[in-house]
């Protein structure tokens, strides 16, 4: 069982971490490095893996290596260990907006990496992420990076350049859900429902309709079709929400994300 190691312990680490622990992997195979020595205790008191300030050893004990610090900190924080890699470690980023050719030039000629964009869902395992491989890295080595973030939902392995516009859809989409099911919530108490069960009832009805599209296999025009009724209170509400230009502007929402991940 190769050896990976976590450069960075932050939020979406200790949930690859988590789903990496579910799925059976051995704590003895994990590492994790972190600058924050309170954050490295709670890591090593929850999960029981090895932790350490030092990321060369780090990379030294590791075949596979997790790089998940903050991208403006890339160059700072890769200086102390990028010369010990070779070609026989694994590098995957979960870095939004950095590429594999801007990571290949900070490496050793020839590393393999393999870049990965994780979305917040992951964190209770409904993770969606989109891989993409560099100049090196093989078809083994995407597979070993599925392996790993299956781990915390769904991955799937895009062309890189598709990258962005994964980041606009379902790397800021959590946001924009999240959004709208306050709103939901909000139009559930102006018509009456007390608030923690307006909540209630948005985030059910949102998780559900989900669950409901990925199970049945309809398509969401099917799905709204088959709850509006002639003259009901549907199409009442749709009429509203045409009227204010839903479609358009969650689409504009996702194209100016999207944008804005190939801007950085």
């Amino acid at each position: 069982m190769q050896r990976i190691g976590f450069i960075g312990g932050g939020a979406m680490g200790e949930s690859i971490l988590k789903g990496l622990l579910a799925g059976g992997r051995v704590k003895d195979t994990i590492f994790v490095s972190d600058h924050n020595e309170k954050r490295l205790e709670f890591i090593k008191n929850n999960y029981g893996v090895n932790i350490t300030l030092d990321n060369k050893s780090l990379v030294q004990e590791s075949e596979i290596i997790i790089l998940a610090v903050k991208p403006q900190n890339l160059e700072e924080a890769v200086q102390g260990f990028a010369s010990l890699f070779d070609c026989n470690k694994l590098l995957i980023s979960i870095l939004a907006g950095v590429t594999t050719t801007r990571l290949e030039k900070l490496f050793p000629q020839k590393c393999k990496i393999v870049r990965v964009m994780p979305n917040t869902p992951a964190l209770a395992g409904a993770g969606t992420s989109a891989l993409a491989g560099g100049k090196f890295a093989t078809k083994e080595d995407l597979n070993v990076a599925l392996n790993i973030f299956q781990c915390v939902g769904s991955a799937t392995v895009l062309p890189e350049k598709m990258l962005n516009a994964v980041t606009g859809l379902s790397g800021s989409g959590p946001a924009f859900v999240a959004l709208f099911i306050e709103a939901l919530a909000d139009g559930g108490v102006m018509a009456g429902l007390p608030r923690n069960i307006a909540t209630r009832f948005a985030v059910e009805t949102v998780a559900g309709t989900a669950k409901l599209i990925e199970e049945t296999g309809l398509h969401p025009a099917q799905l709204k079709d088959r709850v509006t009724s002639p003259a009901g209170t549907t199409i009442y509400g749709m009429l509203q929400l045409e009227k204010n230009g839903i479609r358009g502007s969650i689409m504009e929402a996702v194209l100016a994300a999207a944008k804005r991940a190939e801007e950085l």
